[in-house]
């Protein structure tokens, strides 16, 4: 059941971002350059068990071509963990992944996301927890989801000789490290450095078992394109690279350098197909995500309208929009001029 094992390294993937890996732009990725791996945004376990189902149960769908998908939950409480695992299984992901990085003061005040970092003991029974309830009997053989975590060097300063170690016993199937303490969040370059170290302390690490770690480290932050993914992944010696904020305005970027129906990439990415996209995705995010504000998308209207002249009219104009109806008929009428 881990398909990781499956998969050619580098291993290239998508970043699980809050209100932004949806489930509507997760569709267009996958149509336009779908990476090898899509992460759904973060879900609040708590949420999903103790009073929020009916909201939060709407993202984490997904479609069949997503595949492989990875569901990600983020708590304190290890029972709980082990509740999100299961619904995984039976909302049929591919894989598991547990948040132990976010920086959010709201999610922290749970002990949840970044905050983990400071009790290792307790990240460690979050991850067992959810272990546990990733495992099922499939036609007579004990199965399970293949369980990872995304997290950060550590809280203050870099920590990895001691975090690190502290989750490889648990044995995930993947550790994404981002390469910034949380301290940093993103207002310092990241530090690649960390990931290379990464490699080597799990290289280095015999568990309890006297086993050396199968878990792949994939390193995430300030990543610009595929090419500067594969650059980092050859320097550092990562199985595979996540990358984020680099998708935004650009559902090409997986595809980057590859021929697609006869073209580059670099003949996808006009002006007039970036606006098509982004009527698309509108639709999209209208028809999958009705219980969101429609103020979310507009976000991605700053990716997609800008770097040519008259960018910026268009997308005052965008912004204004109410519904989809009148986003694609601003865009209509802006490609007929």
């Amino acid at each position: 059941m881990n398909f990781w094992s499956k998969l050619k390294k580098p291993i290239m993937v998508l970043a699980p971002m809050a209100d932004v890996t949806d489930p509507a732009f997760r569709r267009v990725i996958t149509k336009y350059g779908k990476p090898d791996v899509l992460w759904t945004e973060f879900v609040s376990a708590d949420g999903l068990f103790l009073g929020g189902y009916d909201s939060l149960i709407k993202d984490l769908a997904f479609s069949e071509e997503e595949r492989p998908v990875i569901a990600q939950f983020f708590t304190s409480k290890p029972e709980i963990m082990e509740k999100a695992a299961r619904l995984a299984i039976e909302l049929g992901f591919d894989g598991i992944d547990i948040n132990m990085g976010c920086p959010d003061k709201s999610i922290e005040k749970q002990g949840a996301g970044a905050k983990l970092m400071t009790t290792p003991k307790l990240a460690q029974e979050i991850i067992l927890s959810a272990k546990k309830g990733a495992t099922y009997l499939h036609r007579g053989t004990l199965c399970s989801l293949p369980v990872g975590v995304k997290t950060r060097v550590g809280w203050n300063k870099n920590e990895l000789e001691t975090w690190l170690p502290a989750l490889l016993e648990t044995n995930p199937a993947v550790i994404t490290i981002h390469a910034r303490t949380r301290k940093e969040l993103s207002l310092v370059p990241a530090k690649w450095e960390y990931i290379k170290q990464a490699v080597e302390i799990r290289d280095n690490f015999i568990d309890s078992t006297g086993k050396k770690s199968q878990t792949l480290i994939f390193g995430n932050g300030d990543v610009k394109d595929l090419d500067d993914a594969k650059n980092k992944a050859t320097e550092t010696g990562c199985d595979g690279v996540m990358l984020g904020r680099a998708i935004f305005g650009n559902p090409w970027l997986f595809k980057q350098g590859r021929p697609l129906c006869g073209v580059t990439r670099g003949a996808l990415v006009t002006t007039e197909n970036k606006l098509k996209v982004l009527v698309e995705h509108t639709k999209l995010f209208e028809e999958l995500l009705p219980h969101k504000s429609f103020a979310i998308m507009k976000k991605h209207y700053k990716a997609y309208v800008t770097g040519w002249d008259g960018a910026k009219e268009l997308r005052m104009e965008l912004m204004e929009a109410k519904d989809a109806t009148e986003v694609e008929q601003i865009v209509n009428n802006y490609l007929k001029k």
